[in-house]
């Protein structure tokens, strides 16, 4: 899959972001770029969500929190959650 083309934020994403500890944050902020350069770098485990939440992927920041997404059409993604796995609930 090519770069992400474009990427949208929801205000609860937003939110739960500055929510973060910086450390986190900054984590986040490197992870995102990453996803938004290579969608399917090995390291985030992208994948499609099943049950309930089929309509959405998610990829690691780390052992611990995911961001919750969508792709959108021409290469565009939105962000929806970050949060641990618990966000799956």
């Amino acid at each position: 899959m090519p770069k992400i083309s474009k990427s949208h934020t929801t205000p609860y994403f937003e939110k739960q972001f500055n929510r973060l500890p910086k450390n986190l944050q900054r984590i986040a902020s490197q992870k995102i770029l990453l996803f938004e350069n290579n969608p399917f770098h090995p390291s985030l485990n992208t994948h499609k969500l099943k049950g309930e939440l089929s309509a959405f992927w998610s990829f690691y920041i780390n052992d611990n929190f995911r961001v919750l997404f969508r792709f959108l059409k021409n290469n565009e993604a939105i962000y929806y959650d970050i949060d641990t796995h618990d966000i799956y609930k």
